[in-house]
């Protein structure tokens, strides 16, 4: 029998898809976000609630031998007392309390690397005060920050991990599989040319054929369920006239320091005098993963979002990709911005999949070991 999961703040299901890739059966999973939990239903499955998490009472979800999820970033400003009594719409003690009603044999936690120097109220550092109250009740923590692109994604992405384990369950963090240079007995990074270089220009409909049979093992293993020899959301996305002119200047690997000063954007001219970040206007390299798919890639100057070969911004299908989600991977969304988002905000599926596939060695030793 396939081991159960329980899913917190899933979005469309990243890591979801990951766990189930890996041989879990996800039995209920809750979201607050409409077009996420749409998305979620058409790619993984009906077990997932819309709801706010903090209306749900933990006696009416299910026992399971794993949770998994990350509350949103920002409720970890106002953490306060460890006390899971305390300030229950505060998202972090959300989780907290599930955990403490469920009892899982294990959770896995994911969220921003900012995490590690979050301090509470009290000028205590967050990543402390969870790993206490989840001592607090029973679990053993270990954590991590993990880069995705040493884990087969194409996208330099670090994210922090905790995975609390019940007594006798001793779980490891997977190790890297790639790394920059391909040595050491790792294979090299997955490049953005050989995550996007099947696919062919955008159009106005999203829906195009592949432009060459895969030519990688990255590839094929995106097109490996995608019956259809097309793929969708690779619309061409909206440029102003001024983004335009500001691409133009842009080299492969360049970013806003390239473009001239006759070009009349304030932004730049701001960014130049003041210090923008690295990504900002930054065009992707082909040989190198990208940077973070953040969840405004539709947007030249947050982040590093222009295509490498055309000059243009990368479409969602091609943020799909970069991300780690398969090419039948479906977005239901009524808006771009939620398109973005869910994209956005999820866990890469190759990187949440190295890692239950730890989760399950994990929790199979201890099933086999003598009590």
């Amino acid at each position: 029998m396939a081991p159960t999961v329980v899913s917190l703040f899933s979005g469309g299901g990243g890591l979801d898809l990951g766990f189930k890739n890996s041989g879990f059966e996800i039995i209920w999973a809750i979201d607050i976000d409409k077009d996420a939990v749409s998305t979620y239903k058409e790619n993984l499955g009906e077990h997932i609630v819309l709801e706010d998490i903090t209306k749900i009472h933990e006696k009416d979800i299910p026992k399971a031998d794993i949770v998994i999820g990350g509350p949103p970033c920002q409720s970890f400003s106002l953490v306060g007392k460890r006390r899971i009594d305390d300030e229950r719409g505060q998202l972090v003690w959300q989780y907290l309390r599930i955990i403490n009603e469920l009892r899982p044999k294990c959770f896995l936690f994911e969220n921003v690397v900012g995490l590690k120097s979050a301090k509470t109220a009290d000028g205590n550092l967050v990543i402390d005060e969870l790993i206490l109250a989840f001592k607090e009740i029973g679990y053993e923590v270990k954590w991590d920050v993990l880069n995705a692109a040493d884990y087969g994604v194409p996208q330099r992405r670090k994210r922090i991990f905790l995975v609390g384990t019940r007594e006798g369950i001793d779980f490891e963090f997977p190790l890297p599989t790639h790394n920059e240079e391909g040595i050491d007995g790792k294979l090299k990074w997955i490049s953005v040319e050989e995550a996007l270089g099947d696919l062919s220009s955008p159009t106005q409909t999203g829906i195009v054929n592949y432009i060459s049979a895969p030519t990688n093992a990255y590839q094929i293993k995106m097109r490996e369920n995608n019956r259809a020899e097309f793929v969708t959301e690779h619309i061409i996305p909206n440029l102003s006239e001024l983004d335009k002119i500001i691409i133009e200047h842009i080299p492969v690997g360049g970013n806003y320091m390239d473009v001239p000063d006759s070009v009349p954007s304030k932004r730049i001219k701001k960014f130049k005098e003041t210090g923008g970040r690295t990504t900002c206007y930054g065009r992707l390299r082909p040989d190198k993963p990208s940077y973070t798919i953040n969840t405004h890639f539709n947007r030249p100057n947050v982040g590093c979002n222009i295509h490498y070969k055309e000059k243009r911004l990368i479409t969602v299908r091609e943020a799909l990709r970069l991300q780690s989600f398969p090419d039948d991977y479906i977005i239901k969304s009524s808006t771009k911005r939620g398109k973005h988002t869910i994209v956005g905000n999820a866990v890469p599926p190759i990187l949440a999949e190295a890692l239950a596939k730890k989760v399950l060695e994990s929790i199979n030793a201890y099933s086999m070991a003598p009590k």
